[in-house]
């Protein structure tokens, strides 16, 4: 092609040469040739070019293959290079992009493969770039389309899926046996605690009450004994309480042998007035102390009222038998 004046599109690169060598490049926009001496001698454009990687085998690194297949993004960064650097700049990429392919998914393990494509991707672009710099060309992006698994494999990897599927589900399960179990000892061990609180506070409460009680018999009981001893104090106390004591006697064996049928009796059971006179003696022994203090005090009449009781006690023995 020889011309004198040429138009160059935008984002094209033409590059002329003169006499056989390379003479320059034009820009975009009105140039000029000299007949005959310049020939336009390649047109680079300057545009993102999409190529298609063909699908193809790869073997990763637990040796299972895999068909691949992806799309390269390039660019000419300088015609000069893309020119004269190589014969076919996109034939070249692609074959340098398949076998770099080839060679980060021996790297990596099955699973790897699927979890990483960015990182796979991101390996491919660097590796493709630093062999392609001397071309002239810059990748900016690989994408891998699709990854074809042998049906085997597919299989097995559906398997191992439902398989962690049901293990999840067991460890949910389990977790929520253990967590429902737990909230159970919890509730019985509140529960428990509670019970022994109102235990404890019912024992005390009934400890109090059983102490008031035995304050009150108690503090009626001191009543009953300064209220007798006030009446033994008084004129023929003496007699009233011999009285009482018989009575005691004759209604103690009122209820003989009505608990049980082995009785123990004394040889003179039926000596009211010896019974009694033994028991009076017993007391007269226990308040001979304070008898011999208030000796000069109590009238002479004592006497006469203990033989009078002892009277009384021996005609109602009579009367009785």
């Amino acid at each position: 092609m020889n011309i004198g004046v040429l138009f160059v599109p935008q984002q094209e690169a033409w590059v002329v040469e003169r006499m056989g060598k390379f003479h320059r490049i034009l820009e975009p926009g009105l140039n000029f040739l000299i007949p005959l001496l310049d020939r336009i001698r390649y047109v680079q454009s300057l545009k993102e070019i999409v190529i298609n990687v063909p699908e193809q085998s790869a073997v990763t690194l637990d040796n299972v293959t895999l068909q691949i297949d992806g799309v390269l993004y390039l660019r000419v960064m300088d015609p000069y290079k893309a020119s004269y650097g190589v014969e076919d700049p996109e034939y070249a990429v692609t074959q340098l992009a398949q076998t770099t392919m080839r060679s980060e998914l021996g790297k990596l393990s099955l699973d790897r493969v699927f979890r990483e494509r960015e990182s796979l991707n991101a390996s491919i672009v660097d590796a493709i770039n630093q062999a392609s710099d001397c071309w002239g060309i810059r990748c900016l992006r690989y994408e891998i389309k699709d990854i074809h698994v042998p049906p085997r494999v597919k299989e097995s990897m559906q398997m191992q899926v439902e398989a962690e599927r049901r293990k999840r589900a067991t460890v949910l399960e389990s977790e929520g046996t253990r967590e429902s179990a737990i909230n159970v000892a919890e509730g019985q061990k509140q529960a428990q605690i509670l019970a022994s609180e109102a235990e404890k506070a019912e024992q005390i409460n009934k400890a109090a009450g059983e102490a008031n009680a035995m304050l009150v018999k108690a503090r009626a009981k001191a009543e009953a004994i300064q209220l007798l001893a006030a009446a033994l104090a008084q004129q023929h106390g003496n007699a009233a309480a011999s009285l009482s004591v018989a009575e005691q006697y004759v209604n103690a064996f009122s209820k003989i042998a009505k608990d049980s049928n082995t009785v123990l009796l004394p040889a003179n059971t039926g000596d009211v007035t010896n019974m009694v006179a033994q028991a009076l003696g017993i007391y007269t022994t226990l308040t001979k102390p304070q008898a011999v203090k208030t000796q000069d005090e109590m009238p002479p009449a004592h006497e006469d009222s203990h033989s009078s009781a002892t009277e009384v006690l021996k005609a109602e023995q009579g009367s009785s038998s």
